[in-house]
């Protein structure tokens, strides 16, 4: 078969004049959905609807890695409280201390040295403020460290696929339509078909595809283009 397809020159059929009249197909104006510098949406429904429904699956998915990464956040973030309670005991016993101290140092001859020992106690009071406020920075830099880790690895990988199926589907249609444009016509879409679509699906279209392709035969060769086309998402119009 590939010494057949090998046969034709400059893209067209043997059969000679009918190739290029079929020279200018074009295809289905664009939808909403598709730029004209980039095709993100096949033209036929059944396989739109497979793209939307994966777009919206891995949308999901990241909103579901999204919301497990809060809520690791905020499980670990609680573990704060211990360092929250300390810290207001540190101050209040430090301010206890201090009230104290200030007191007893009015009293007269024996004030200064009566002091000293609560004006000690406050700054171990203060101590135990600054350690509760530390404990307390750890558990959030943990916390948002592990939420956001937790949840930016899966979203990294979903993205990566999505924009990989997105480009290869772009890159195949982007393809397609530049055969278009640069003239290919019918019938070398349909010499593509002929190589890359299955043997039962061209036996549907014509049982001797490969001979309506040699005679010029613009009715099969408009068929095999529109399966060529169909694989790269784009509706050949008319």
């Amino acid at each position: 078969m590939v010494t057949h397809l090998s046969s034709p020159i400059n893209g067209r059929p043997p059969g000679g004049s009918r190739g290029s009249a079929a020279s200018l197909p074009s295809v289905a104006r664009s939808a909403p959905w598709n730029h004209e510098a980039v095709k993100l949406y096949s033209d036929f429904g059944p396989r739109r609807a497979r793209q939307v429904f994966f777009d919206l699956v891995c949308l999901a998915f990241i909103a579901a890695w999204v919301w497990f990464g809060v809520t690791i956040y905020h499980l670990i973030d609680e573990l704060a409280a211990f360092g929250e309670d300390m810290e207001a005991a540190g101050a209040d016993f430090s301010s206890s201390m201090a009230e104290v101290g200030e007191t007893l140092g009015d009293v007269f001859v024996i004030g200064a040295g009566i002091r000293i020992p609560f004006d000690g106690a406050s700054e171990a009071g203060r101590a135990l403020e600054d350690a509760g406020q530390a404990q307390q920075d750890a558990i959030h830099q943990l916390a948002l460290t592990l939420g956001i880790g937790i949840a930016v690895l899966p979203i990294f990988m979903i993205l990566v696929l999505w924009l990989l199926t997105r480009f290869r589907f772009a890159r195949r249609a982007g393809r397609a339509k530049a055969l278009l444009r640069g003239g290919a016509g019918l019938d070398l879409l349909a010499l593509r078909a002929l190589t890359n679509q299955r043997i039962t699906t061209i036996a549907k279209v014509d049982p001797d595809a490969m001979g309506a392709w040699r005679r010029g035969d613009e009715t099969v060769m408009r068929k095999l283009a529109a399966l060529e086309l169909e694989n790269s998402g784009i509706r050949l119009q008319g």
